[in-house]
């Protein structure tokens, strides 16, 4: 990958897009991760205003520092560059209480999960909107389109997405040139939306690199008898996902009304 031309690539569009648009900049969700904190740097390199907004529920600390650390970075470079913190903890609470109370289940913890990252989604489309910006998606491909690693309407609510067409490995290629903090770059990839310490791998059962593999072998039409060992276990890992989360990845489905009956 020509790293620079990339970056400058994606800088144009993400630009000349807000200019047709009529829009004043963007608001990006930063969490202490590679992906938001590229994503915010490269809205920050179009020169256009960016919201770097921190909303932390129940957050890891080092998630907490690793974010802060990159804003702080960020504004130095660019004086285009604002942030904001919301602690969205009251509120997530607040949720949990109005809600009826259900016997502790995996399911719920997924559920709660998921609702912590719609209500980091309505909180960017609250700034996008009383500042005229476009909130900037942070998935990348593998999430988005390999394995939909993502919240429906949570993270995946977003009015563009610049990084969405690269792999995991080209987004740390990308963040290494635009000078994202070394804590950024060494941690271990987590969405943080179970307030503990597990990590992306964990929850997949596969690391990013082994998805990647398992993309390319799947576009390539490999089938899960090609393989044996770890690869097997990884490409059923892969295909599973991909089956089971096609609702994120397609659009939504929309029941057309026959003519004779209109």
């Amino acid at each position: 990958m020509q790293v620079e031309k990339v970056i400058n690539h994606i800088t144009n569009w993400l630009k000349e897009y807000a200019t047709n648009a009529n829009i004043e900049g963007f608001v990006v969700g930063v969490s202490g991760g590679i992906d938001s904190a590229v994503t915010s740097s490269l809205c920050a390199n179009t020169g256009l205003k960016t919201l770097c907004v921190e909303m932390p529920i129940h957050q890891a600390q080092s998630q907490v520092n690793r974010a802060q650390e990159h804003i702080a970075q960020l504004k130095e470079r660019f004086p285009n560059v604002s942030d904001i913190s919301v602690d969205l903890t009251p509120v997530f609470e607040e949720m949990k209480s109005a809600v009826p109370a259900v016997e502790p289940s995996a399911q719920l913890d997924l559920s709660l999960a998921n609702t912590r990252a719609r209500l980091r989604m309505t909180t960017l489309y609250y700034f996008a909107g009383l500042h005229k910006y476009l909130v900037a998606g942070t998935g990348n491909k593998v999430e988005d389109f390999g394995v939909g690693f993502f919240t429906k309407y949570g993270d995946g609510g977003v009015d563009l997405s610049p990084i969405a067409d690269l792999l995991k490995s080209e987004v740390y290629a990308i963040g290494k040139a635009l000078k994202v903090p070394n804590s950024i770059q060494i941690a271990a990839p987590t969405d943080g939306l179970f307030g503990d310490s597990r990590s992306d791998e964990d929850q997949i059962g596969a690391s990013y690199d082994e998805l990647e593999w398992a993309m390319k072998m799947q576009d390539n039409g490999q089938k899960i008898d090609d393989f044996t060992g770890r690869e097997q276990e990884v490409f059923r890992i892969y295909t599973r996902l991909n089956t089971v989360n096609q609702h994120k990845m397609n659009p939504i489905p929309v029941c057309k009304i026959p003519v004779n009956l209109l």
